[in-house]
């Protein structure tokens, strides 16, 4: 069992096994429910202790895969005890593997009754809509940079967005696909409120897009700090955002007043020298009050036209001086940069983050990226720039034909939007 939410439909099944014998649990680790599902608000310890004192459980055991094989042939139980929904649909497949397995010593699989009145989805979806607290969302990402091949972060400009993202689920063979977080970009911001990406937007204004979509989302959210300003004040941003719940803050190792990256040399990129950018590191790292707050480096010297021994040194150091992560940038839109940077990057460190943000290169698939040793993949603008194109071609329609009507096959329906957030009706 995943035990996020234990039900007396659980208890249930557990009662029925304790008339069989010894008890042993199985309890789903983290990376094996984010293999099919969002992750639960309670860590796999937390939820193997709490099944360890249900009455009746001799002793609990981490599935760490959906296939429940490996297990059962170190077990060798001389039964499995399942409720009886995977009779049915995607787990079907499951149960023929048990029963084919543990068949081989003579064991046999017990089907529980479903007990009517109650949903493990259906409890977690009320307990969504009541929302989550900084610290439970704060360490979130941390979670799933470890139980995921790679996690899926999409911007978010708005409580709006922020809904979107939240919700959006899409059916992908059989697997239930969404993304993981969201991303606070400060293009985007800046551009929504009309003015021009060179942080000109300060921290209090942009902070209150970020409330809008804290207040009505659950999933993790990643900063985009620019440069991080003068290290004083980033001590204040790192309080700031840890307070809030954010997850992590990236910034970007350049100084002056800022060019967006994807100008590349086209626009003057003047990096910081690499122990002044450390010392912000520093600085932010020493400034965190929780171990779940992350600060991620993000390296501009592929967009600045250096070579790629520079953006390695450079990331080297970010890490030995605290940095949680490295981001890599680049505008090659072959991808081939980043893919030998993330493969050099690996032989010296194995488990640190990197984060890459595929806007140019966007030919190059999630699969691909992990393959390279990317964990986590930003869509740092896309919200945005769906919602431009739509919106002026609507802007456009009325101005042609002096009505709506045109537009209206582009529209959601009034009664969309009044359904859209829960409270409205």
């Amino acid at each position: 069992m995943s035990a996020d939410l234990i039900h007396h439909g659980h208890l249930n099944i557990i009662h029925e096994a304790m008339k069989l014998g010894e008890v042993t649990v199985g309890v789903l680790t983290d990376e094996a429910i984010a293999s099919y599902k969002r992750l639960p608000y309670l860590t796999y310890e937390q939820r193997a202790e709490i099944v360890s004192n249900i009455k009746g459980v001799s002793r609990v055991v981490p599935q760490s895969t959906l296939d429940y094989v490996p297990n059962l042939e170190k077990l060798r139980p001389d039964f499995v005890v399942h409720g009886d929904d995977w009779l049915r649909g995607v787990q079907k497949e499951t149960r023929e593997r048990v029963v084919e397995c543990i068949a081989k010593w003579g064991g046999k699989v017990v089907d529980i009754p479903y007990t009517p009145g109650i949903s493990s989805t259906a409890l977690n979806a009320e307990v969504r809509e009541i929302g989550t607290s900084p610290e439970v969302r704060r360490r979130m990402l941390r979670r799933l940079i470890a139980a995921k091949p790679i996690v899926r972060i999409m911007e978010s400009h708005s409580g709006l967005t922020g809904l979107i993202i939240e919700k959006t689920k899409v059916n992908v063979d059989g697997r239930v696909e969404e993304f993981d977080g969201m991303w606070a970009s400060s293009l985007t911001d800046s551009t929504n409120k009309g003015k021009p990406d060179i942080e000109a937007v300060d921290l209090t204004s942009r902070l209150q897009a970020v409330n809008d979509a804290l207040e009505c989302t659950t999933k993790p959210f990643i900063f985009d700090g620019d440069t991080g300003g003068k290290v004083e004040h980033f001590i204040f941003t790192v309080r700031t955002l840890e307070r809030l719940g954010i997850s992590a803050v990236i910034i970007e190792d350049k100084i002056g007043l800022k060019k967006n990256s994807l100008f590349g040399t086209d626009a003057l990129q003047e990096q910081d020298s690499v122990e002044g950018f450390c010392e912000k590191i520093r600085a932010g790292k020493r400034a965190q009050v929780s171990e779940d707050f992350m600060v991620i480096a993000r390296c501009e010297s592929l967009i600045a036209g250096k070579p790629l021994e520079d953006a390695l040194e450079r990331c080297f150091a970010y890490v030995a001086a605290g940095a949680d992560g490295i981001m890599i940038h680049s505008r090659n839109r072959s991808g081939e940069d980043i893919k030998e940077f993330c493969q050099r990057f690996r032989e010296r460190h194995a488990s640190v983050p990197i984060v890459a943000v595929p806007t140019t290169y966007n030919h190059i698939t999630e699969a691909e990226l992990s393959d390279w040793g990317v964990n986590v993949v930003i869509y740092a603008n896309h919200m945005l720039r769906s919602a431009y194109p739509a919106m002026v071609d609507v802007a456009r329609s009325i101005l042609t034909h002096h009505r709506s009507l045109e537009a209206a096959s582009h529209l959601m329906s009034v009664k969309e939007i009044l359904e859209l957030v829960p409270g409205t009706k």
